[in-house]
């Protein structure tokens, strides 16, 4: 087949003797002078012709050694194919399988291989297209051409996996290597699966993948060079070449990237005297500069770099951080609770009465502690539980990345001020703008994505979780339903069953009561009746003359910081309602004053605090003196009411409010609640710290904040206001 500039070639009808050859190549002609060609003669050649005849043999042999190296680099582009996929089946197939059935659990074979499954599904893919385009000569190229660009995407997804964990791969390797056994093991299964090979180590496979993605290009590259520019597929496979090196090149960019959130998001905790190591003129210069630039710009000398996008993607992370966490301890509570309640087995003692109605209660409660409670709480711990806490370790290394990521911000907006300024920046400075690019890049690229799975992984927990206590009910139902089948009353009407139960139920409620006021008396008090310390109390009464009774609320548990300007609080601590909602509109941050800096709290951990009138100054103890002095120590007694408020004094008494063990002579051991005379309160050098008291005949020293003032009992009949008197310690 001639090609179309030889084809199109208008000289005279004669037959060219080529100089030097032997073939005689004979030219196209005009249809008006075909018939003159056979009165025609080779000796009537002139001489200007020849030179003319010379430039067509030297274009139509130059034509054929390009069709023949284009016919070659298909070939090799095939055939390499071909190898290439028949050694990722027998690293899959041999290497990795005979590894699998060796069971060695020191070899992280998901570490060696990564995603190679997913490289081998795509490559046999690609490969079996190849084949099909073999079949249409005609349109070879152009099918070739375009089964690159329809798996241009899939490709980069599988390459830029296992790319991005090689090095990683390589350390493994490494690892093993140093292990006699393990590389042994290594070299064995190597020559017991590939002999032919004659590969010595397993980086000879692991390597492949990576070659391969790059050298795409330049097969690419070499087709096109050897294909005519007025080639019908010319453009299809520039488009081809091209997608082939973008892949390559989005492949480095998430390696980059990578290794920057690998750097900013090691696992592990520096001492402090790492943390004093790390110190130098350059990072402490480097942190002013941060400092100096963030604190400009909360003051609005300098702008400060706004990334909607980026804030968006925070925001909703910050938000699924802050519900596990919560959710974190609401289930760790649950367990421990479920603890509890498995602990305390009232059917496992004697319970005062006899009856089949006790027996058939002590045979189900048994059977539930022993059986059902015992596998709920197992299955609760291992599928709800742990899942959590797993999600919640997954959920600091984007954390790390997103408070490294204002770090670095802060210094490409200084880098990024000093280039505007002087047009240039030094080789670091650079370097830290394109870190700053990169993260922010992985940031805005990989949260959405993180964010879904995470949702979608807090949603499995929580449906789990349901599912549990489904089942829960479920079970004790049916353990419940087997029993009461053997009650003696299962036969009596509705309304009479519901009289005898609500007649039962009055009597426990009465026994109740009573075990109640008991308990009462030696039991701790709640958050809200703890007596407030003396800067607590100056506190309450500030916000209280700030904001008014009403804003006040009490910490009912502990808080931690998941966002900017949220409060770390303790349990009981008092706090002034601001606002109800952030600068954002969210109702689930409560902007608070706690009397000394002003931030956000959830308000599931606030509870209304109702301040009670006789928390006013502290009452004093006077005891009696040598002298005649009067002896004043401040314990925690009842506050004294306003002068509005008129309260019968109520008797009081001194009392262990805590368990003490005494470490000496000097001193003398205390019970909760146990009724205790203070003779002195103060040690000999006049220190309220500790004072000397007597109990059951023995005297000695304890810790003054050990003791607490409680009310005398009264006779019945007698009314006094309820005094907020905190409960004896047990």
């Amino acid at each position: 087949m001639w090609p179309p500039q030889a084809q199109h070639l208008t000289i005279a009808s004669k037959s060219i003797d080529v100089p030097g050859e032997n073939k005689l190549f004979h030219t196209v002609m005009r249809a008006d002078t075909a018939p003159n060609m056979a009165n025609d003669s080779t000796d009537e050649l002139t001489a200007e012709e020849t030179p003319e005849a010379e430039h067509i043999y030297e274009t139509v042999t130059r034509l054929d050694k390009t069709e023949q190296n284009q016919r070659l680099a298909v070939e090799e582009l095939i055939n390499t194919e071909t190898s290439y996929v028949q050694n990722l089946q027998l690293c899959i197939l041999d290497i990795r399988n005979h590894l699998q059935k060796k069971q060695l659990p020191e070899i992280d074979l998901e570490g060696l291989f990564s995603n190679i499954d997913d490289v081998l599904h795509i490559s046999r893919r690609f490969l079996k297209g190849l084949e099909a385009a073999m079949n249409q000569e005609q349109e070879q190229l152009y099918r070739i051409s375009t089964l690159f660009q329809e798996l241009k995407e899939e490709m980069e997804n599988a390459y830029k996996i296992y790319c991005g964990d090689y090095d990683q791969a390589l350390l493994l390797l490494e690892i093993y290597r140093n292990e006699p056994r393990l590389q042994k093991e290594i070299v064995d299964t190597l020559t017991a699966t590939v002999p032919h090979i004659g590969a010595s180590d397993l980086s000879f496979f692991l390597v492949m993948p990576v070659q391969r993605v790059t050298k795409y290009p330049l097969l690419l590259q070499k087709i096109l060079e050897n294909t005519p520019v007025s080639d019908s597929a010319y453009g299809a496979l520039q488009a081809a070449a091209a997608a082939m090196t973008d892949v390559n090149a989005n492949i480095n960019e998430y390696k980059r990237r990578k290794e920057v959130a690998n750097k900013y998001n090691k696992p592990g905790y520096l001492t402090l005297r790492e943390r004093l190591a790390r110190l130098n003129p350059h990072s402490i210069a480097k942190k002013t500069t941060r400092l100096s630039r963030l604190f400009m710009q909360e003051a609005g000398i300098v702008p400060k770099t706004k990334d909607k996008e980026f804030d968006t993607l925070e925001e909703k992370f910050q938000d699924l951080s802050s519900a596990v966490a919560d959710l974190k301890e609401n289930v760790a509570s649950f367990l421990s609770n479920t603890e509890a309640f498995l602990s305390y087995k009232p059917h496992e003692n004697e319970l005062g009465t006899e009856g089949g109605t006790i027996q058939q209660y002590c045979q189900l409660a048994g059977k539930l502690h022993s059986t059902v409670f015992a596998e709920f709480r197992r299955r609760l711990e291992h599928l709800v539980y742990l899942p959590l806490v797993n999600l919640s370790e997954t959920l600091k290394g984007p954390q790390k990345l997103i408070k490294k990521r204002l770090d670095k911000q802060l210094d490409y907006e200084e880098c990024e001020e000093k280039r505007n300024e002087t047009g240039s920046v030094t080789y670091e400075e650079e370097a830290a703008m394109n870190t700053y690019l990169a993260m922010n890049s992985l940031l805005v690229s990989e949260l959405p994505v993180f964010n879904q799975v995470a949702l979608q992984w807090l949603e499995h927990i929580l449906r789990t979780f349901v599912a549990l206590l489904r089942d829960l009910a479920k079970q004790v139902l049916q353990e419940a339903e087997q029993e009461v089948a053997q009650l003696p009353h299962r036969h009596l009407p509705a309304p009479d069953f519901g009289k005898m139960v609500k007649d039962t139920l009055s009597q426990a409620e009465a026994q109740l009561c009573s075990y109640c006021k008991k308990f009462e008396t030696v039991m701790p008090s709640s958050v809200a009746e703890q007596p407030l310390s003396p800067a607590e109390e100056k506190k309450v009464h500030s916000l209280m003359s700030k904001h008014g009774p009403e804003k006040l609320y009490q910490v009912t548990s502990n808080t931690t910081s998941s966002k900017n300007m949220d409060l770390v609080l303790q349990r009981g601590q008092i706090v002034a309602l601001l606002h109800d909602r952030d600068t954002k509109g969210n109702t689930n941050r409560w902007l608070v004053d706690s009397g000394g800096p002003r931030g956000y709290v959830s308000p599931g951990k606030l509870q209304p605090y109702h301040l009670v009138q006789n928390q006013k100054p502290r009452m004093q103890v006077s005891v009696p003196g040598g002298g005649g002095e009067q002896m004043h120590h401040p314990y925690n007694l009842p506050q004294a009411p306003s002068p509005a408020l008129h309260f019968r004094t109520q008797a009081l008494h001194v009392v262990a409010g805590y368990p003490f063990a005494a470490r000496s002579s000097h001193e003398v051991s205390l019970h909760a609640g146990e009724p205790v005379t203070v003779l002195e309160p103060h040690d000999k050098k006049g220190c309220t710290e500790w004072s000397l008291v007597e109990v059951n005949g023995q005297k000695g020293y304890v810790p003054s904040s050990y003791l607490v003032t409680v009310p005398i009992p009264e006779p019945p009949g007698w009314g006094s206001p309820a005094w907020p008197y905190p409960a004896p310690q047990t």
